[in-house]
């Protein structure tokens, strides 16, 4: 028999129409799997939405509530809104506004994937706050709630009572670190190897990256530059040698820079730097000096600045946490 003490945490989930399917799936399938390792109901989520009604997701799969917000009571551990395209409505619904500020109250932790974070913001529970939502709707967010710091960087940002995380599988790396601080990293890298996914990418680390931005664009200057740096990150790639390279001043390449990647030069080769770097630490056993030397930061120092810059973490926590494969020295 249980004792109090290991009672299991309710979850309350607050879905909508139009409601994002994974940013739901995310968070329940690791809580059923945090319980599946531990062997008993460390968690008890539930699924609800206003009136308690089919909820129609936004990939057009149909989904069944456990629960309407109405009759939900606390106490509860956490509470998560989830995003989603219909997100601006629900933000807008006086009534589900209303319930998710009541439960709240009931709520030791309270928090939001995606765009939930509008929900939260109507409801007043981020005045003041940082908070954490996806890249694409920062700026509507920030326009229509100027009491709340969106940020579009990070994957997600954690307060002891309120949590927000970026966009759709973000949801799992928000889910990973609440396992970890209600039971253990352990369990956490248990959930994470069986979903098959990164063992824990740190809060902080950046949405965007040179991997999963856009396609190129479609100017030749700012292509061609980016192509040779990519190539060529271990070789002197300041703004001087690239401009010349490129066969324009500086000032011209930083203005087709910015507005086509929104970045300097400069700060695009640290990024890009910074990310090659990422991916030799958790996939090959190189040391930090000689990741430093292929990327083109020199030393270990430089490395480790630029990391602690872009992720809030040193080049070996991020190989500790992040490693995945059975590595071999190149």
């Amino acid at each position: 028999m249980q004792t109090r003490a290991e009672e299991p945490r309710r979850v309350l989930v607050v879905a909508f129409e139009a409601a994002e399917l994974l940013d739901i799936a995310c968070v329940v399938t690791a809580l059923q799997y945090a319980n599946h390792f531990c062997g008993r109901t460390i968690y008890l989520p539930v699924v609800a939405s206003p009136g308690g009604t089919e909820i129609n997701t936004a990939t057009g799969l149909v989904l069944n509530a456990q629960t309407s917000l109405e009759r939900a009571r606390g106490p509860f551990d956490t509470l998560i809104v989830s995003g989603g395209t219909g997100y601006v409505k629900a933000m807008e619904n006086a009534r589900l506004v209303a319930h998710v500020r009541r439960l709240a109250r009931e709520t030791r932790r309270v928090a939001s994937v995606c765009t939930g974070a509008g929900v939260l913001a109507a409801a007043g529970l981020l005045d003041g706050r940082r908070a954490a939502t996806h890249w694409d709707h920062a700026a509507f967010l920030r326009d229509r709630f100027p009491l709340v710091q969106f940020d579009s960087d990070p994957i997600f940002i954690a307060e002891p009572d309120v949590c927000t995380s970026a966009g759709v599988t973000a949801a799992l790396d928000l889910t990973l670190a609440f396992i970890e601080a209600d039971v253990d990293a352990a369990l956490a890298r248990d959930v994470a190897r069986q979903l098959v996914v990164y063992l824990q990418r740190p809060g902080n680390q950046a949405q965007m990256s040179m991997f999963t931005a856009p396609p190129p664009v479609a100017n030749t200057v700012v292509q061609d530059t980016v192509a040779y740096a990519g190539a060529h990150l271990d070789q002197e790639l300041t703004t001087t040698t690239l401009a010349g390279r490129a066969g324009v001043s500086e000032r011209h390449l930083s203005r087709l820079f910015l507005r086509e990647l929104g970045v300097t030069p400069g700060r695009f080769v640290r990024r890009a730097r910074t990310e090659a770097a990422a991916h030799l630490l958790a996939g090959t056993d190189l040391t930090v000096e000689a990741v430093a030397r292929r990327c083109g930061f020199g030393t270990a120092e430089a490395l480790r600045q630029a990391f602690v810059s872009a992720i809030g973490v040193s080049p070996s926590h991020y190989r500790a946490t992040q490693s995945h494969t059975v590595r071999t020295r190149p």
